[in-house]
């Protein structure tokens, strides 16, 4: 795995006007297959963030875009109480930072494994097994 060149990125990868779904499908392969470097992990990363951010864009838009009443007058209906205060906007960015450092957490057990699977390195302590005590 090591010292070994990754493949090339598909045509069209960042910046030069291609279809940024194409470099997240390739840049999530290579983390699945365990082939990411951290550059890519970062460069995916990113993605999720700006993906993240779009979505929260597109989402506040829809809601701007929401009719907040009936355009006829009808008759007084009696409200039912609320449980809860709608969302903010705080809250919900409260909640895409929570999904972004999921994210990012995904990403470092990935390549923390990975590294401690690396040819050479010393195996890891098999957390079932009983530790013996030395006689003092």
């Amino acid at each position: 795995m090591y010292g070994s060149t990754p493949p090339p990125p598909p045509t069209g990868a960042s910046g030069s006007g291609g279809a940024p779904g194409s470099r997240y499908n390739y840049l999530v392969n290579r983390l699945r297959n365990r082939q990411i470097t951290m550059e890519e992990a970062t460069e995916l990363f990113a993605l999720m963030q700006s993906m993240l951010a779009r979505a929260n864009e597109a989402a506040r838009a829809a809601a701007a875009r929401v009719p907040t009443g009936p355009a006829i007058p009808t008759a007084p209906v009696p409200e039912a109480p609320r449980l809860a205060p709608p969302s903010t906007s705080s809250d919900d960015l409260l909640l895409v930072g929570l999904l972004a450092m999921g994210a990012g957490a995904g990403l470092l057990a990935a390549l923390s494994k990975r590294i401690g699977e690396a040819p050479g390195a010393p195996p890891a302590p098999d957390p079932g097994a009983k530790r013996k005590s030395t006689p003092s």
